[in-house]
């Protein structure tokens, strides 16, 4: 396997690593806290600018296949806008753009790369905002926010997000919208009379909470989690979007709720791995894409940069991404980068294939 051989992890080594005392009263089970090899960070970005709040939550990665060392990250102030980094991690752009919560990217021709997100400023009525990013300087333009429910629906409001590609001729991106209830409204991207819209298109509902998402476009695979339950896979050619559950919440997974974001780690033709913010005990973890079972968990510990703690949102892109960030670029949402405001860490990838679990 590239970049170091994964070691599995059976699910009866998944064991909580904690004793339960018994005590007088009734109290609330301790977390797990599952077994995982440390990491550290080999950059962060510059803290959002919303301070002592819940405010940096998702990021996305164009790769400059030219120079990947000048490479970008996208990023949300969920209270704010949306943020542009370089690898350095300092801010190359910022666009006030209301309560953005997560953020996709999709290149969908040559020097066109299309940004989106999940705008929630109108708790009542989803929209998604499109942007375009210019590459070479790291800028973005603003595309305006799209309506995409058809009218009359309930009152919605939307949460997470993630693009696939077109599954049809004349689309430029198909985009998903996590509503907060459960439901995944999928749209197309089109271009029409020279700009985008987003139109409806159909839904998938789950029974709870559900935010982070990804979508494999090998094989037409959205991967939903839904916070306290686990993973599902749903199935983009079916017409009834069937979903089955890939990944459960609990020790056969290494998944602690909340389950946050989610990731891709491509291999080959249909192979390689999810990846799952385990949000419950600050960890990551590897679930293979044939199976859903975990082959390894990690957690980005004290370092130069700090530790990652409550992580929301991910992104992965695998390849060259310069000198520092060799063989992949993993991007974590950092829940408390206390004393300054919450930022995102980077992390060389080949530190987390080229480590053990022993």
């Amino acid at each position: 396997m590239r970049n170091g051989a994964l070691l599995r992890i059976w699910p009866g080594a998944l064991l909580p690593a904690f004793a339960l005392s018994a005590c007088a009263g009734v109290q609330a089970p301790p977390r797990p806290f599952y077994p995982a090899v440390d990491v550290m960070a080999s950059g962060e970005t510059a803290p959002v600018g919303t301070a002592a709040a819940d405010a940096a939550d998702d990021p996305a990665i164009w790769r400059n296949a030219g120079n990947p060392a000048a490479s970008l990250i996208v990023g949300t102030d969920k209270k704010a806008g949306l943020y542009v980094y370089g690898l350095d991690g300092k801010a190359r752009d910022f666009v006030a753009a209301g309560a953005l919560n997560n953020v996709d990217l999709r290149e969908v021709r040559p020097g066109m790369i299309v940004v989106a997100a999940s705008d929630r400023t109108d708790r009542a009525e989803p929209r998604i905002a499109l942007f375009a990013l210019d590459g070479p300087t790291g800028k973005l333009a603003t595309l305006g926010a799209q309506t995409f429910l058809p009218k009359g629906h309930a009152p919605a409001e939307a949460y997470g997000f993630c693009m696939g590609g077109a599954l049809a001729e004349g689309e430029l991106a198909r985009a998903y919208v996590v509503l907060k209830d459960g439901s995944v409204a999928e749209s197309r991207l089109v271009e029409r009379d020279g700009a985008i819209q987003a139109e409806y298109l159909r839904n998938v509902k789950f029974a709870s909470q559900s935010e982070g998402c990804v979508v494999d476009d090998r094989t037409a695979t959205l991967y939903v989690a839904e916070e306290d339950i686990g993973i599902w896979r749903v199935d983009l050619r079916s017409a009834s979007l069937a979903a089955t559950a890939f990944a459960k919440v609990g020790a056969g997974q290494g998944l602690v709720d909340d389950v946050e974001g989610l990731a891709l780690a491509p291999e080959g033709m249909t192979g390689g791995w999810l990846v799952a913010s385990s949000q419950g005990d600050n960890a990551y973890v590897l679930l293979d894409l044939a199976t859903g079972q975990p082959t390894k968990r990690f957690r980005i510990a004290a370092g130069q940069y700090g530790a990652t703690s409550d992580t929301d949102g991910i992104e992965l892109a695998l390849g060259d991404f310069g000198p520092s960030y060799p063989a992949g670029l993993f991007v974590a949402q950092d829940g408390n980068n206390a004393p300054s405001a919450q930022n995102f860490k980077l992390v060389d990838w080949s530190k987390v294939m080229g480590q053990s679990t022993n």
